[in-house]
């Protein structure tokens, strides 16, 4: 047992010293004995104790790739829930996702307390058509507890064939049972721009999710409302609510898009590479327009990113609930055998120097999570002057009072269908006066 103890111990820390020359080079060299002396030995020996004793007095043979193939998925997983080692399977998971094309349900999640939580529902997919809401807690898949699965797994069991089922038991809260959803996968194309005219010649664009094209798309949108408004915008509304994140350039791009000049977010590590900043370009696609953005529990990452630099430049009003706050940037190494490991490599901050790890980004103007129900019909209407007997006539003669002007084209609001947008655009229209007046 001690030889193979000791032989063990020798290999573990050539792979640690391999490891270290690959990623430090000329910097452990230089250190000359420095690096040597920092070698957890302690740590390595008790490392290889249990692994021999796993390999001699486990319940069943285990190979040694599933022992240490484990040991580095738990030694990544114990770090934060957004680091992970990714096997063969888990690798060709993540590129199907990020290709924007896949088979599943349509949700961005995490793990927290065991169980696999929604950051947020993907646009017009199964899951957000079925219901599932940011926040939810996923604690069944079928009839198999979700508790002591990774996230790899639970992620592999959702994507599946479209046209099959799949059953979610779901801890909601303010609920005080499991709520169950059977769900039909489908293929989800993540498309990640939708836009609209709202009334009164207000841009309205929907940002579901980061992509390398997105900023592309964005511009083509905006200038495409821009000529539905007769050419030119009041304003625009973007909507980051239940926006998982993307990819960090991408966030970049939309910002600098509103932006003409300073600081967007800059990126802080360890090592110099994780050391970023980004800065805006002399270019506002809105030229200066006001601009409200939306953003709830489920707008996390890249779109904290936007709404951090929009709201730090005073270029837009901020809108809804506190954001997710997810405020690290992870980086993906592919390893040999076609598996990778994805760890956290630095963390963002937004241009006034705030980090909004684990606590968000805080709206300027706050909304509850909300419904409204419309008024009876047949409520009485208030008295006004005019139904007094005897009331003082108008001197302007038989003038007609003037009329609330009918929409001039686009989509119109309703407070029952989407109260967050409603004030939005109730805001909106308040800063386009203002703008309108030089104030």
């Amino acid at each position: 047992m001690r030889s193979l103890m000791r032989q063990l111990s020798l290999i573990l820390l050539g792979t640690v010293l391999g490891i270290a020359l690959l990623e430090g080079g000329s910097a452990l060299a230089e250190r000359g004995g420095e690096g040597a002396a920092a070698v957890p030995l302690e740590e390595l020996r008790l490392f290889s104790e249990v692994y021999a004793r796993l390999k001699s007095d486990y319940v069943e043979p285990v190979d040694d790739r599933t022992l240490l193939e484990n040991a580095i998925r738990g030694m990544l997983a114990g770090l934060d829930p957004h680091s992970a080692y990714l096997d063969e399977d888990a690798f060709r998971e993540l590129r199907i996702g990020t290709s924007g094309e896949f088979g599943g349900l349509g949700i961005e999640v995490t793990m927290e307390g065991g169980f696999v939580k929604v950051i947020a529902p993907i646009d017009d997919t199964p899951a957000e058509r079925a219901g599932i809401r940011a926040g939810d807690l996923i604690i069944r898949l079928d009839d198999t507890p979700v508790k002591g699965m990774t996230l790899a797994e639970a992620v592999k069991r959702m994507r599946g064939k479209p046209g099959t089922q799949i059953t979610l038991t779901v801890v909601r809260e303010g609920e005080e049972k499991p709520l169950k959803f059977t769900i039909t996968r489908d293929v989800i194309r993540v498309r990640s721009v939708r836009s609209r005219l709202l009334e009164d010649g207000f841009g309205y664009v929907r940002i579901s999710h980061f992509q390398a094209q997105t900023a592309r798309a964005l511009r083509e949108a905006v200038s495409a409302l821009r000529k539905q408004a007769g050419g030119n915008l009041k304003g625009l509304i973007l909507d980051l609510r239940n926006n998982p994140g993307g990819v960090l350039n991408a966030a970049v791009e939309v910002s600098d898009a509103f932006l003409r000049d300073g600081l967007i977010v800059y990126t802080d590590g360890r090592v110099e590479d994780a050391k970023l900043r980004f800065n805006a370009t002399p270019d506002d696609i809105l030229n200066g327009a006001p601009m409200v953005v939306l953003v709830n529990g489920g707008s996390a990452s890249a779109s904290e990113i936007v709404a951090g630099a929009l709201k730090d430049h005073r270029r837009a009003i901020v809108m809804g609930q506190k954001t997710f706050g997810k405020g690290s940037v992870q980086t993906i190494v592919p390893l040999a055998n076609e598996t990778a490991i994805k760890f956290t490599t630095a963390r963002y901050f937004t241009p006034s120097g705030r980090s909004i790890q684990a606590e968000g980004i805080v709206p300027d103007i706050r909304l509850d999570n909300v419904k409204v129900t419309r008024a009876e019909d047949n409520a009485i209407e208030p008295v006004k002057e005019a139904d007094l007997s005897r009331h003082l006539a108008n001197p302007n003669g038989d003038a007609k009072a003037p009329q609330e002007e009918a929409p001039a084209g686009g989509a119109s609001v309703s407070a029952t269908e989407d109260y967050a947008l409603y004030e939005a655009l109730n805001l909106l229209r308040g800063l386009a006066i203002l703008q309108a007046r030089g104030h």
